[in-house]
């Protein structure tokens, strides 16, 4: 039975992580975040929780608005460390545009047990595939 509630634990980080990024909500990621966590892609490595969190500002001078999606996600759980990967939709409404950007996403995660709860400690961050899509500005709505 701990091994779901593990499960279910590990899969709410992922969804708190999204919802922190859309609504740029530093608290949010805090709550999910190791002090020593780490974010990597391709093309940049944030280390440390204030540098991580740090980079929400970052998003809302990118893209008017996001939306993440996760889908599946598989974890194994050794004791008090977790590793896996969450797959993750994530949709980013340009700035400088009337389009989408979206991005299909892997994210290959470890987690470390703190105290009650779960927190990542290294998330890398794989974009399988991109599109960008036209969107009218008569669709749109950011609020």
């Amino acid at each position: 039975m701990d091994h779901l509630l593990d499960e279910a634990a590990l899969h709410r980080t992922a969804v708190v992580y999204a919802l922190g990024a859309d609504r740029r909500d530093e608290a949010m990621w805090r709550s999910v975040l190791a002090d020593d966590c780490v974010i990597e892609a391709a093309d940049f490595t944030l280390a440390g929780i204030d540098q991580c969190v740090g980079s929400l500002a970052m998003l809302g001078t990118m893209f008017r608005t996001t939306q993440h999606r996760i889908h599946q996600q598989l974890a194994v759980v050794d004791g008090d460390r977790a590793t896996g990967e969450t797959y993750c939709t994530a949709d980013h409404l340009l700035v400088d545009a009337d389009a989408i950007l979206s991005w299909a996403i892997r994210y290959q995660d470890s987690w470390r047990r703190e105290g009650q709860g779960w927190r990542f400690k290294h998330r890398k961050l794989i974009v399988d595939w991109q599109e960008t899509r036209p969107v009218s500005p008569d669709q749109m709505t950011t609020g």
